[in-house]
């Protein structure tokens, strides 16, 4: 709960600051993950990242599709299936070998 507040608190300063942001948010996770729905990241338009939604293994791409979510402006879902073999290395044998889906939208 604490790390939702920070984020809305984040949230609420970058609106008066007159900038965007996205939010992430977990939103179906199966098998072994690091973070369970309602995880949220929040990512500024400057690329700063607040909260997190995994161990460290799905916040490099997630910010990357929030950039293109921030020139869109369109929410997009993103399923990281860290079972199957092509995408192994998102698992980087970290524990993240299970399936985490990620709603990505424009926030502010």
């Amino acid at each position: 709960m604490r790390e939702t507040l920070a984020i809305l608190e984040t949230l609420d300063r970058l609106k008066e600051e007159g900038k965007k942001a996205i939010l992430a948010t977990v939103v179906r996770t199966s098998g072994s993950t690091y973070r369970k729905e309602g995880a949220k990241m929040l990512i500024a338009e400057s690329g700063d990242m607040f909260g997190s939604i995994s161990a460290g293994c799905l916040e490099a791409d997630v910010r990357e599709i929030a950039a293109q979510v921030l020139q869109e402006d369109q929410p997009r879902l993103v399923k990281y299936d860290n079972t199957a073999a092509e995408e192994i290395i998102w698992g980087l044998g970290l524990g993240c070998n299970g399936v985490v889906e990620v709603f990505v939208e424009p926030v502010g």
